[in-house]
């Protein structure tokens, strides 16, 4: 289990009040009637050598989040603090895009579709050595070995950096698309959903993959993903979003079997047993997801919340540390007893 990983305590990346919206308009003459607050006041830090989970429902801005933080696309405010590997704190938000070539060789992304995220028409030495070449590292002869040690450290064999990406299934091409994500040495690696496009046999096999490179190359990772027993088998911590906002923050263990959030417990109660005599019961949201365009009042989940007292409705709560590394934003917190995945009967 990856979270029996050592890290040396040092913070490697750290987001603070981050947002980011996207104007919408509307008429004839285009104006601005509002924003879609996909990313709304979002803050957690990341030590080095860990695996921080970033899960929630599809639409709750774990995506955006990820693709801010490797300044993908713009946030709107917010702080995104990286330690480099010269050792300073830099701020990423406001760098140009001069400054953010020389960050960008420390954090690399793998993203969600190895079918879509990997052109049809270059080989695999051209797609993986992409990155060398982008960065002048290497003559062609230096990138060639390069590649080739790539792809024999994620399971593929060097003569295949011929051939092109339909010879492959969809396992393999995400192995392709994890070489070109280190081929640059990187720190911190964004896996955006990673295995979700994946057979489950070989969502095995890939989660493997990156635990074995995390203990051999000291990545750091964070993993977006909604299927939270994915969630519990990589990660070290776990963060929870609701509708662009962080709601619980705990280490794995302690938020699967004591989840202080009734999103959470919600999101637990579909999280599969293995035992097959086991019966659980399913925790069914009333309703959908606010639009972010135009939230409720309050704590966002009030309205879908079983537990909703006044003060839901009209407060919104902040972030509280109930215990070491555990901290929720819920009004009710300390007094609600909630379900976990071990205490499901």
């Amino acid at each position: 289990m990856t979270e029996e990983v050592q890290t040396n305590g040092q913070k490697l990346l750290e987001v603070k009040d981050l947002r980011k919206f996207f104007p919408f308009s509307r008429g004839l003459i285009k104006r601005v009637r509002g924003n879609v607050k996909a990313v709304d006041g979002v803050s957690f830090d990341v030590n080095e050598g860990e695996t921080l989970g970033l899960v929630g429902e599809t639409g709750c801005g774990k995506t955006t989040t990820a693709r801010c933080v490797i300044r993908a696309i713009d946030p709107t405010s917010g702080q995104i603090l990286f330690r480099t590997a010269d050792g300073p704190v830099v701020d990423m938000v406001g760098m140009d895009r001069r400054q953010l070539r020389a960050i960008r060789r420390e954090m690399q992304m793998v993203f969600q579709d190895p079918f879509s995220s990997l052109n049809p028409r270059m080989t695999l030495f051209d797609i993986v050595s992409e990155p060398l070449y982008n960065y002048r590292t290497g003559n062609r002869s230096e990138r060639e070995d390069r590649v080739g040690e790539l792809l024999q450290l994620v399971g593929l064999r060097p003569e295949y950096m011929r051939r092109f990406p339909h010879a492959f299934s969809g396992g393999q091409r995400q192995r392709i698309g994890i070489a070109r994500a280190l081929a640059l040495s990187p720190r911190l690696i964004l896996a955006d959903e990673p295995v979700s496009a994946l057979d489950v046999s070989v969502q095995a096999q890939v989660l493997n993959l990156l635990s074995e490179l995390q203990a051999q190359l000291g990545l750091t990772y964070i993993f977006v993903a909604h299927d939270l027993s994915v969630v519990r088998h990589i990660s070290n911590r776990v963060v929870v979003m609701y509708v662009g906002q962080v709601v619980e923050t705990a280490a794995t263990h302690e938020l699967f079997t004591a989840p202080k959030h009734p999103y959470t417990e919600a999101l637990l109660s579909a999280v599969p047993v293995a035992d097959p005599r086991a019966r659980t019961e399913r925790i069914v949201l009333r309703g959908d997801a606010p639009n972010p365009a135009n939230p409720p009042t309050g704590c966002y989940f009030h309205p879908r919340c079983s537990y909703a007292q006044d003060i839901c409705r009209t407060k919104t709560p902040v972030a509280e540390e109930i215990s070491p590394g555990h901290l929720v934003a819920c009004h009710r917190a300390q007094e609600l007893e909630l379900k976990g995945v071990e205490q499901v009967k």
